[in-house]
């Protein structure tokens, strides 16, 4: 019996197999994975695809006999099988970081993951806060939404994006991602009239990698907040590529291995001088190219 991995901690592996009502295997089954997996120095990964051996069906337990092929892997926090991510922000209180907005992005890119972006707190910003953010994310072309988790407004737009898929929440803490998939979540909950005792969340902080059902084969991936994040694994000259609002402009660049920092004849520098490019995402590639060019030195 086939299904996904939504939960795993101390060893136990949940496991959803089928939403079908009609489905007598239906349900989250608490599940061990064989030793040959330890022998093999693999092990599952919340949302890997899996097939289980049912050991009890009234009480929902088994084994993990098989991970099927992961499209993806994602290391911080390690999950697998990910179709995009969330990049979750807030307009106020905090205030958002770009440079931490743009680390976010970069690694979301180099992971290939679709991006939706959304802010969060939107009530208590004036219209030009939400002008300023289209003028510098609308170049890059990610679908961009504002909403009020804690008013519930706003959400639906989101969600609809969401449906049938397993996407990555992904920013900082304090920025109302709780309170944002709490609302979510209580949707799929009203509809469903579903949800498991065996992974049922707390009201606190979370503290391991789930995955939260907000409908039929849709998941959000529910981790602790991020206050940093690296970007040590990325070379320098490979930064540029997951900046997609410099595509456009680097056919004016001189040279095709262009850094966009010191060269004279540059596309992106020009775009930025003409307003084509938001500068603060430009100082914030500066700021992320220097890094990378220091950590090359040691």
């Amino acid at each position: 019996m086939q299904g996904k991995i939504i939960k795993g901690i101390s060893g136990f592996y949940y496991v959803r197999v089928s939403l079908s009502v009609k489905n007598e295997v239906n349900g989250i089954y608490e599940c061990k994975a064989k030793g040959i997996f330890r022998n093999q120095s693999k092990s599952p990964l919340v949302g890997d695809l899996v097939e289980i051996e049912i050991l009890d069906q009234e009480k929902k337990k088994g084994n993990i006999e098989n991970i099927l092929p992961r499209k993806n892997i994602l290391k911080r926090p390690a999950v697998a099988n990910i179709d995009q991510a969330l990049v979750f922000f807030a307009l106020k209180y905090p205030n958002p970081s770009y440079n931490l907005l743009d680390r976010f992005l970069v690694m979301m890119e180099r992971l290939q993951l679709p991006i939706l972006l959304c802010f969060n707190k939107e009530d208590l910003v004036k219209e030009e806060d939400v002008k300023k953010i289209h003028e510098i994310y609308d170049p890059c072309g990610y679908p961009l939404f504002f909403c009020s988790a804690k008013d519930e407004m706003g959400l639906m737009n989101v969600r609809s994006q969401l449906l049938g898929k397993t996407t990555a929440i992904a920013g900082p803490s304090g920025v109302g991602k709780s309170t944002f998939v709490n609302v979510i979540q209580k949707s799929c909950i009203q509809e469903t009239g579903e949800i498991s005792e065996k992974i049922k969340r707390g009201k606190n902080t979370t503290r391991h990698t789930q995955l939260i059902e907000i409908g039929i084969n849709s998941y959000i991936m529910d981790t602790p907040g991020f206050s940093s994040l690296g970007i040590e694994e990325i070379e320098k000259e490979e930064l540029t590529k997951y900046y997609p609002d410099f595509v456009p402009y680097e056919v004016n660049c001189k040279f095709a291995r262009c850094s966009h920092t010191k060269e004279t004849i540059c596309g992106i520098k020009k775009a930025v001088e003409d307003g084509n490019i938001s500068k603060i995402r430009y100082n914030n590639y500066l700021l992320l190219y220097n890094e990378l060019k220091e950590k090359r030195k040691y």
